[in-house]
């Protein structure tokens, strides 16, 4: 196989972050239209994000933030989105770089995307249009330490690439 020296997997990956960066920033300006709201999952432990002692203690490996109702002070910058949110009642500010982020789901429009984590950059991200998940039942409790979506597809395999997704197979006929 030829190598790739223009490292396609890099440029859509950062295409694709960048797709998250302009939405998160939007809401920070216009707040979120209509029923859209957004289940992020991140690594707790990847460089640059911040937690307080007490949820990195309940959620030590991935954290999911649903941002909906209640949030305040969103502001994004160019390598990381920063956000108020409670959580049992207390409130914390969570700072959360976009190269920690594993998936962004949006179930009003049923929109997702799936990264690979940081140190894996050899494979393209994910698209999901529409997304093959489905949301975890809303609730005001405190996201799961679990990813915010589950697939019904088979999960792909480590080594495996991204499916290659082609926008025909989604118009109708």
């Amino acid at each position: 196989m030829a190598t790739d020296h223009i490292r396609y997997d890099v440029l859509a990956r950062d295409a694709l972050r960048g797709v998250l960066r302009r939405v998160l920033a939007d809401a920070a300006e216009h707040g979120l239209p209509g029923e859209h709201h957004f289940f992020i999952t991140f690594l707790s432990t990847a460089e640059g994000v911040k937690l307080s002692p007490r949820l990195l203690a309940q959620y030590p490996e991935e954290m999911t933030v649903i941002l909906q109702h209640q949030f305040w002070d969103l502001v994004v910058t160019e390598d990381r989105f920063e956000v108020g949110l409670s959580f049992g009642g207390i409130p914390e500010r969570l700072v959360v770089p976009f190269h920690s982020i594993k998936s962004f789901f949006d179930p009003s429009v049923q929109f997702g995307l799936q990264f690979e984590p940081a140190e894996a950059m050899t494979e393209t991200p994910a698209v999901n249009l529409p997304a093959v998940a489905a949301p975890p039942a809303a609730s005001p409790a405190p996201p799961a330490a679990t990813p915010a979506t589950e697939s019904k597809q088979e999960p792909a395999k480590p080594g495996e690439g991204a499916e290659v997704v082609r926008l025909d197979r989604f118009r109708k006929k």
